[in-house]
């Protein structure tokens, strides 16, 4: 009997699996459809709609949504007990917590990024000593360190992120210590070494690109929980001024209200539960999309 040949290219594509562009979910285009709403109501919400968050008109004082006021407007999201208008103050406080959000990611990030490299590339007496650092803080609640933080240094946005940033740079510092040590061992990494280029170069030329896709994916978590912690240290009056506009703070002044006026605390709680949702749900597609396991 004569054998059957398989041609080389069939055995390779039988051997070779099915890959195919990946399809986002819907649930993901959702979240990116919300989470760009926020952004462009953060963004020019308090340009089109003015508010003051000083300002009362107690003739308009705890008014339904859809009320009138005494000018004839209409309050689509109600009034406060002091007769601010609350969709206003919605789109205001969307600015402060974008604003929070980004700001601590940013400084955060960038402080966890040097630790991480650092720490994970050089190793040693340097990486223990960080590494137990980072341990000592991670003992402590994150919450309740920016609590005490917060009352430090007293309320203002400035001081918000530094406290939040400082709760937050371990998680970044460890996800980048992580891609820095295993790409340290590496054989383009020793041969960069070999080739007589410095720490520097190989940190920023070889082991840097690959710390920035976990370093991204590890960004998108943290908003939702930076602005979740904004929103707790704010309603319990450590977080922004008075005088600034805060989702937080909104729902913290509507807690004596629950019951003739349910709209001061519900609306801005029920948009902070969206946008952290969306943020969740944008972060785990991005991190199914950037995970090469996920595509097989």
């Amino acid at each position: 009997m004569s054998a059957v040949t398989v041609p080389a290219e069939g055995l390779a594509a039988e051997a070779r699996p099915e890959t195919g562009r990946r399809h986002v979910p819907v649930r993901v285009w959702v979240g990116v459809g919300v989470l760009a709403l926020f952004v462009l109501a953060a963004l020019v919400g308090p340009l089109l709609w003015p508010y003051d968050p000083v300002a009362t008109h107690l003739a308009d004082r705890l008014l339904a949504p859809g009320g009138r006021t005494a000018t004839g407007s209409i309050a689509w999201l109600g009034t406060d007990q002091v007769g601010r208008d609350l969709f206003a103050n919605l789109l205001a406080g969307a600015r402060i917590t974008l604003l929070v959000a980004g700001a601590t990611v940013v400084v955060g990030g960038a402080v966890g990024l040097v630790v991480g490299l650092v720490s994970g590339y050089f190793g040693g007496p340097l990486d223990t000593v960080l590494s137990r650092v980072g341990d000592v803080q991670l003992a402590f609640p994150s919450i309740l360190l920016a609590i005490l933080l917060a009352g430090v240094l007293g309320p203002s946005i400035t001081n918000i992120v530094i406290t939040l940033a400082i709760t937050r740079w371990v998680i970044f510092a460890r996800v980048v210590r992580a891609s820095a040590m295993s790409t340290r061992r590496l054989e383009f990494v020793d041969s960069a070494r070999v080739l007589g280029a410095g720490h520097l170069r190989i940190l920023v030329r070889h082991v840097l690109p690959s710390c920035w896709q976990p370093l991204l994916v590890a960004a998108t978590v943290q908003v939702g929980l930076v602005m979740v912690a904004e929103a707790s240290l704010s309603f319990l009056g450590l977080g922004v001024p008075v005088d600034t506009a805060s989702w937080g703070a909104t729902v913290s002044i509507g807690r004596d209200y629950l019951g003739s006026a349910w709209w001061i605390s519900t609306v801005p709680a029920a948009a902070l539960a969206l946008v952290v949702t969306a943020v969740g749900v944008v972060g785990d597609g991005f991190r199914d999309l950037s995970d090469p396991r996920s595509q097989i």
